[in-house]
């Protein structure tokens, strides 16, 4: 079971702070918050956090049953999500510039909202369209729901509690991360993180294509 959890935790982890890329995110954040007070942009980080962290658990824990629920199977569910996941990386790792302008369009509401906590910083900006794929993906990859799920998706669940976690420090401390990091180390640290997602995509998207080979093999007979 402790096997099970670390993995669980290991491949999430990974997976969606590729995709959610604190690192990066802060960097933008910083600009658009750049007319708040330190204490607002500090409060606003953590509320950003919060709410990224419901709508990781809310996809990992819900993505799946539901997609269930309108007849879509496992195997199905295994490989459209590792092929968007693998599509969203390869977008990432080719091109993180244009990456870097969708976010700066997706966040520039924030600088003139009073509360922008959840639109646009939460969503589409920090955990959009492809956080959720993301998750519902990870989801998909777990055991099938019941007793024998619970070390995977405890692992899984931290892992996104972590990321959201990491959320708020990176933009509390986006400043700081501005002069540490920069544009150029900020899309080296994208590139080598959507390579990652990118092995994580079409892992995804091979364990429903096994799934289906098992399950005609089996018919077969």
């Amino acid at each position: 079971m402790l096997t099970d959890a670390i993995s669980g935790f290991l491949l999430a982890f990974s997976a969606l702070l590729s995709i959610v890329n604190p690192f990066a995110g802060a960097l933008i954040y910083s600009q658009v918050t750049a007319g708040r007070s330190v204490g607002d942009r500090n409060s606003l980080a953590w509320r950003v956090a919060l709410y990224s962290g419901i709508v990781m658990l809310t996809a990992l824990w819900f993505g799946t049953p539901l997609l269930g629920f309108f007849g879509i199977s496992l195997a199905a569910l295994r490989i459209a999500g590792g092929f968007v996941v693998a599509a969203r990386a390869w977008e990432m790792l080719s091109g993180p510039e244009v990456q870097e302008d969708r976010k700066q369009q997706q966040a520039a509401p924030a600088g003139d909202a009073g509360d922008a906590a959840f639109y646009p910083l939460t969503m589409p900006f920090t955990t959009g369209p492809g956080t959720i794929s993301v998750a519902v993906a990870l989801s998909a990859n777990g055991p099938p729901f019941g007793f024998g799920s619970i070390p995977f998706f405890s692992g899984a669940s931290l892992a996104a509690v972590a990321v959201a976690i990491l959320v708020g420090v990176c933009y509390a401390s986006a400043d700081r991360i501005v002069s540490l990091l920069g544009k150029g180390r900020s899309r080296v640290f994208t590139r080598l993180t959507a390579f990652l997602l990118l092995c994580i995509g079409v892992q995804i998207a091979l364990t429903g294509i096994q799934d289906v080979a098992a399950s005609l093999a089996s018919g077969r007979r």
